[in-house]
């Protein structure tokens, strides 16, 4: 499609920080479709959360945080998360008429005529004079490579295409990665397969008592501060541990939590170390995190040498029309939240300001 529209606002993703800036943008004035436009590739509302495994239930889910102006109440713990949650943005969107439009798949944002960006897509072009890039992490997952990973004879996967604990009935997994899937999947895993290895490139963390409100500030500001420097963002988990429930102490005292340091290799059957150790495997299940997904944003080079984008806030220090909410710091829940009404409230601002001011830093 070749259709050139103009909107004072592009939101790309419709996620957690996607309805967020689009019900914050709702809120103040601006119109959809006339003023404002959202752009999701997902085939259905949930963002990220309908692609999860059907295993993880709604009352298995960490600090799901409501999203602004509508609670989440009644919800069975017993059902998937992908169900519960995609009925929860179903809902949501069609509350508050916010229109989005998908699936659409988002090609490029590249500078256009008159200050305006230019938001290439399957839909269309759309020229906007502010963006929010609100495009998670769930399509980029992180790959790390071994050498003989290509020998491997059996199956690998991601905790993106984890399929669930059933799966691997029978069969030698190793779990890679030491963070709240990596742990989840083991604890799972372990009564269905035959044997379970857990590595990880660090000992893990495990964090004794509460997780108050000051700790989460810390946490989030450790985060913060790499976005700030132009880092690649870390997830906030990472700056946290992993919390000490009762499952976590039950895994321990099981041994199925007895970790093992990053093998150095992969061999045909299994993965080995440079001691001389091996262990046989039908499966590696690489639970290793992923990585913000701003390809489309590539032609306005907002990269940092880094390797990261540098953000004040949520807005990007290089280009001040472009805002990234749930990036970094806003990852979580509720800081996608905060992030879409921050990232409002600075559009308002900019797009405020006098025609003709430079619009970029």
């Amino acid at each position: 499609m070749n259709e050139m529209r103009e909107v004072d606002v592009a939101v790309i993703g419709a996620g957690q920080a996607g309805l967020a800036a689009a019900y914050h943008l709702r809120r103040t004035g601006f119109e959809p479709e006339r003023d404002f436009v959202v752009l999701d590739h997902s085939p259905g509302p949930g963002g990220a959360w309908q692609f999860r495994w059907p295993s993880l239930t709604y009352g298995r889910v960490h600090g799901m945080h409501a999203l602004p102006g509508r609670e989440l109440t009644g919800a069975d713990p017993a059902r998937p998360s992908s169900e519960v949650i995609a009925e929860y943005f179903t809902d949501y969107e069609r509350a508050f008429d916010l229109r989005v439009r998908r699936p659409v798949d988002v090609t490029a944002v590249r500078e256009g005529a008159n200050g305006r960006l230019l938001v290439e897509s399957s839909d269309g072009t759309w020229a906007t004079k502010a963006l929010i890039n609100a495009t998670g992490t769930w399509d980029r997952p992180f790959w790390p490579r071994y050498p003989g990973q290509e020998s491997f004879r059996g199956r690998q996967f991601h905790t993106a295409r984890y399929p669930g604990p059933e799966a691997f009935a029978g069969l030698r997994v190793v779990v890679v990665g030491g963070g709240a899937s990596g742990t989840q999947h083991l604890l799972e895993l372990a009564p269905y397969a035959a044997a379970t290895t857990w590595v990880t490139r660090r000992p893990p963390v495990f964090r004794e008592g509460p997780f108050d409100e000051d700790a989460g500030r810390a946490a989030v500001a450790l985060v913060e501060e790499r976005v700030r420097q132009g880092l690649p963002p870390k997830s906030v988990v990472s700056v946290t541990g992993l919390p000490l429930n009762d499952a976590i102490r039950q895994g321990l005292a099981d041994g199925v939590l007895d970790r093992l340091p990053m093998f150095d290799r992969i061999t045909p059957d299994g993965v080995e170390w440079k001691d001389g150790r091996r262990v046989s495997a039908d499966v590696i299940l690489w639970a290793t995190g992923f990585r913000p997904a701003v390809d489309h944003l590539a032609p306005l080079r907002l990269r940092e040498p880094g390797g990261g984008i540098r953000v004040e806030g949520t807005r990007a220090v290089v280009d001040p029309r472009v805002h990234l909410v749930g990036y970094g710091p806003s990852a979580s829940t509720i800081g996608a939240n905060r992030a879409g009404r921050a990232a409002v409230r600075d559009i308002r601002r900019l797009l405020a300001e006098p025609a003709g001011e430079p619009v970029a830093a």
